[in-house]
């Protein structure tokens, strides 16, 4: 019988907070472009969205109905000129 021997668990070091440089700002995500244009008091088409972050038509129906709602916008849309035009306020 042979004794098998496991390699030490290697811990994570501790990071030098000081020697770090400061990290930059961070670069808003396509998520906040979306936000941004919804906020707009005209508010915005899907088309405008698509163009704008490079999605597909669902995923922008996605991102309002699921992330940015979570994000604790209210999303409203409505017809102008045969147009869907969406907006988004933020509760008080």
């Amino acid at each position: 019988m042979t004794k098998t021997t496991t390699k030490p668990r290697r811990m994570a070091r501790e990071r030098d907070v000081a020697g770090m440089p400061a990290s930059p700002e961070k670069k808003p995500s396509k998520l906040d472009h979306v936000e941004r244009l919804l906020l707009v008091p005209s508010g915005t088409t899907i088309a405008d969205i698509v163009a704008a972050t490079g999605w597909q038509q669902h995923s922008v129906r996605g991102a309002l109905a699921g992330a940015l709602r979570k994000r604790g916008l209210k999303i409203t849309s409505d017809k102008v000129g045969g147009v869907r035009r969406y907006r988004a306020s933020k509760p008080a």
